[in-house]
């Protein structure tokens, strides 16, 4: 005789009226057993491993690390054609927003931390250097200038830099019209029409090597100096972070979210997250983070209703791994035992 399949309403009332036998279960030892091994544990690998102890990044490192790098990006700020400055919201009102179908997150928050990077990143703070009366010529003479004069000039200066850039990267003869004084690490290009653009970028790395430009970036009004978004994202324009995350496979292609400074386990659980950044179309897209995380929201929601979609809902019921974790008790409740 074929046994009725009783329903989940059936299932779950007579669950409730439980008559079979119990077993006690001291949770207050369990937790107390747990807290000494974990704790026991955790103190045992502070004192054989510590933690990663890495000395924070500063815009007076980059400066003496990598000069022509500083230098492009200062010249990169004060054109508008940094990453920071075609960000978007919050930031400013560039075009490289991200967006995905209807929805543009970006555009609807707004600018709620504006950035001017030619005036927060160069200018503004080469007007608090006294006492030059060429550099504040020089600044003068480049905000009197029209745009398309101002353009003229930093494309002018950039370029010999790209290609000291691109060489250096290559491992190929570096250009003569960009050369590196080793002694005070001053940058030279030599190329005409860069009007006075020579002096604001001597003088910016000038001001980023004693240290200034750190400090000048992280004024504010609040007694506490907490805020380093302009710093964080003026070296995330040149090529020291990138440079310093590549030696300690912390890239995005090195499934860097997952990984810790040095030889340290990260956050595993980060793996879902990783992974999507390995894939098309999310790889490829100038959106990538806002589809990632559309993906994973949509993957919480359904995660979520698990318990409310039909026939997932049921899976645990016709896969009974319940009856392995438990088997004691259905072994004692069989048939087969009673007998």
């Amino acid at each position: 005789m074929k046994r009725k399949r009783l329903s989940t309403a059936e299932l779950n009332a007579a669950a409730r009226d439980y008559e079979g036998p119990y077993k006690p279960y001291d949770l207050v030892k369990e937790l107390c057993i747990a807290v000494v091994v974990v704790g026991a544990l955790a103190l045992l690998l502070t004192i054989f491993f510590s933690s990663p102890d890495e000395p924070p990044s500063t815009i007076a490192q980059w400066a003496h690390q990598l000069p022509a790098d500083f230098v492009t990006t200062a010249v990169s700020e004060l054109d508008g054609t940094s990453d920071t400055a075609q960000y978007g919201p919050p930031y400013n009102n560039g075009p490289s927003a991200q967006f995905a179908w209807i929805l543009h997150p970006q555009a609807w928050l707004g600018v709620s931390h504006p950035i001017n990077t030619a005036g927060d990143y160069v200018i503004g703070p080469l007007e608090t250097i006294p006492d030059d009366p060429a550099l504040h010529s020089a600044i003068a003479e480049y905000e009197s200038a029209p745009e398309k004069t101002q353009k003229g000039w930093t494309e002018a200066y950039a370029t010999p830099l790209e290609e000291y850039a691109t060489a250096e990267e290559e491992r190929k003869p570096l250009p003569k019209t960009v050369s590196v004084n080793a002694a005070t690490g001053m940058v030279s290009v030599q190329a005409g029409g860069t009007g006075p653009i020579p002096t604001l970028m001597s003088a910016e790395l000038g001001l980023a090597k004693s240290g200034g430009l750190d400090g000048s970036l992280l004024t504010s009004n609040q007694f506490f100096q907490t805020d380093y978004t302009k710093p964080l994202l003026f070296m995330a324009d040149g090529g020291l972070l990138e440079k310093r995350a590549e030696e300690q496979h912390l890239l995005g292609e090195q499934w860097g979210m997952m990984n810790e400074t040095g030889s340290y386990p990260g956050q595993v659980w980060l793996w879902l997250y990783t992974l999507w950044y390995q894939v098309e179309p999310f790889k490829a897209s100038a959106s990538g983070d806002l589809l990632v995380m559309l993906m994973m929201g949509l993957l919480s929601a359904a995660f979520i209703c698990v318990p409310f979609i039909p026939g997932v809902r049921s899976l645990p019921r016709k896969i009974p791994i319940y009856k392995l974790i438990w088997r004691e008790h259905y072994r004692a409740i069989s048939p087969r035992s009673r007998a």
